[in-house]
């Protein structure tokens, strides 16, 4: 019999979740497979991590399967073909493998992929925090008339808490889940649910677990983590503020903060904490405001250019990354100009460029202009072109500057790879790759790029 708990506070008391019979699982292989945002990795990251307690190893690359997980991601129609390829190769692989699809395409179509040949089970963001629960019961009882089980809830409440590393060197913290804002293009509040997060000390007794298992950098990651709180009456600075203090954790990053939830307050702490990383990443949509008010986005784009003066006033270096949508409802080539324009002016590092996609059921199929396929893909190449000028003049700025870098572990006789405290790629050659850098902090002086300009070699 195997006890799952939830490590609480910094008591480091244990609540007792479920009991699971193990013996079922013992030996068994499992493939996983994640599709879409950190925040999904991580999740994907921590099942992993629970099936292993169970006994379940990872199957190698040309090992057949006895467990199948899909991760699955909803945020365009592009997204949701994937999940189905995915779901279609992993059964035909893995022949009797019993397979459960999780994630927002589970949340959001449960009965179409619950149709699919081979999946035994699919679970809804609500059950998902019970995956392991759920999944024992149906694999236990595989066979029966119940095998092909879909769970799909309206009313999503429970958190599943994340703290996993995976086979990478940065840890993934979930701090928060869901969404209040509703934009007019999304289906988060749908596929996630309404903002939800735990209290800042499991989030610490979580943190505080990881620097035990020899983690120097977590990601925090989340839905709309700015808006943190909403379940336990904090703050986002709060929470900064108590992770900041967790000893041998020596970097922190934020995944992502929407403009109008970054506060001054919280620009100024990170730039002189001792761990929250020059490193920002920030969702704008678009630089037109006819098409934020469209979106039904928080703010207006001069807020959105103040937060970013704000950065770099008191962090010169900070690495600044940005999400931009093109090719939305409403988007005319004059509003998209606008965009352009003003993304070419700002101090920013990297775009993050998507293009639109039609969700059933959003209030943007509302709005009447329609932007053709052929302009979406001219207005990203423009933007992407945009971003590489951008990425590399920030690099290029740094070269002969002393760097700190951790370093993250590589295939022998590869280049070793690691980021710096803002974010720059840096490049090890095959020969100046140690073992023993991997996961450690290293002082290395930045020279030119690599040969693909992707990274900054060392000098």
């Amino acid at each position: 019999m195997h006890f799952f708990v939830y490590l609480c506070g910094r008591k480091q008391e244990y609540i007792i979740l479920y009991m699971i019979d193990s013996s079922a699982f013992q030996g068994k292989r499992a493939k996983y497979f994640t599709l879409g945002c950190k925040l999904n990795f991580s999740e994907t990251s921590t099942f992993g991590k629970l099936l292993g307690e169970l006994g379940v190893v990872t199957a190698k690359k040309d090992e057949q399967a006895d467990i199948c997980l899909i991760n699955t991601c909803s945020v365009t129609d592009v997204a949701d073909h994937k999940c189905r390829q995915a779901i279609h190769r992993l059964v035909r692989e893995n022949p009797g493998a019993f397979v459960v699809v999780t994630g927002c395409y589970a949340q959001l179509e449960p009965e179409r992929v619950s149709k699919i040949e081979g999946v035994d089970l699919v679970l809804g963001s609500n059950e998902k925090a019970d995956l392991v629960q759920f999944l024992s019961d149906a694999f236990v009882s595989r066979g029966n008339a119940s095998t092909y089980k879909t769970v799909k809830t309206k009313d999503i409440k429970t958190f599943a808490p994340s703290c996993s590393r995976g086979n990478r060197t940065r840890y993934f913290l979930k701090v928060q889940d869901g969404c209040d804002y509703f934009c007019t293009y999304c289906t988060i509040p749908y596929a996630r649910g309404f903002s939800r997060n735990p209290t800042i000390a499991s989030l610490v007794a979580q943190a505080e677990e990881a620097a035990h298992e020899g983690g120097k950098e977590i990601v925090l990651t989340g839905v709309n983590i700015g808006d943190f709180g909403k379940t336990t009456g904090e703050r986002f600075i709060d929470l900064v503020k108590a992770l900041d203090a967790v000893e041998g954790v020596q970097r922190y990053r934020i995944s992502s903060l929407e403009p109008d939830l970054l506060s001054d307050e919280l620009i100024d702490y990170c730039a002189q904490s001792r761990a929250f990383m020059p490193h920002y990443h920030i969702p704008l949509q678009s630089g037109s405001d006819t098409v934020l008010k469209l979106m039904h986005r928080h703010y207006d784009r001069q807020l959105f250019a103040d937060k970013i003066g704000r950065i770099k006033e008191v962090m010169p270096d900070a690495f600044i990354g940005v999400d931009v949508m093109v090719g939305c409802r409403g988007e005319t080539p004059e509003c998209f100009e606008e965009t352009y324009e003003f993304l070419k002016g700002l101090d920013v590092t990297q775009l993050h460029v998507f293009p639109y996609s039609e969700r059933p059921g959003t209030s943007a199929l509302s709005i009447p202009y329609v932007v053709g396929e052929k302009d979406k893909k001219e207005r990203s190449h423009r933007l992407l072109e945009l971003s590489d000028r951008k990425t590399h003049a920030f690099y290029e700025r740094h070269i002969g500057q002393e760097a700190e870098v951790l370093m993250e572990k590589a295939t022998r006789g590869r280049a070793m790879h690691g980021f710096t405290k803002n974010y720059i790629r840096v490049e090890l050659s095959p020969a100046e790759a140690r073992e023993e850098y991997d996961n450690q902090l290293i002082k290395v002086r930045l020279g030119e790029f690599n040969h693909d300009g992707t990274a900054l070699k060392v000098k």
